[in-house]
């Protein structure tokens, strides 16, 4: 059992976090996504409707699938098989994305939901690779 913790504040240890399903982590990984997202624009944004905009456009499919093609080379061995095992999750319901893009962008989300349980400096390296620059 998973003592109640708030934030960042849970530490699992990575075996222990790729036994969450990958689904779940993926919920989870999208709030961090977004949440990460949201950061970065309160300082750029001139209302809150140009913030949503940005964000959403970001944490759609079709643009979570490109960003993991692009921090694949950077991830170990185990942030690989947590992305294969999600990758394998299939959609639920109807997708504005294709069943690949929203597979990549499930994979995506499920490496940020580990990452978020158990490696949170991992996790901040690992979003700083998403930012253009």
């Amino acid at each position: 059992m998973i003592n109640s913790t708030y934030f960042s504040e849970q530490n699992l240890t990575p075996k222990a976090a790729g036994l969450i399903a990958p689904r779940i982590l993926a919920h989870l990984g999208d709030a961090v996504f977004a949440l990460f997202e949201r950061e970065r624009e309160t300082l750029q944004a001139q209302s809150v409707q140009q913030m949503h905009e940005r964000v959403a456009s970001r944490a759609s499919a079709v643009y979570q699938s490109e960003l993991l093609e692009k921090i694949m080379p950077a991830l170990t061995e185990a942030e690989q098989e947590i992305v294969r095992r999600a990758r394998n999750v299939k959609a639920l319901g109807k997708r504005s994305a294709g069943q690949a893009q929203y597979r990549r962008s499930t994979a995506f989300e499920a490496l940020l939901g580990y990452l978020y349980l158990s490696d949170a400096g991992r996790l901040r390296e690992i979003l700083n690779l998403t930012i253009d620059e």
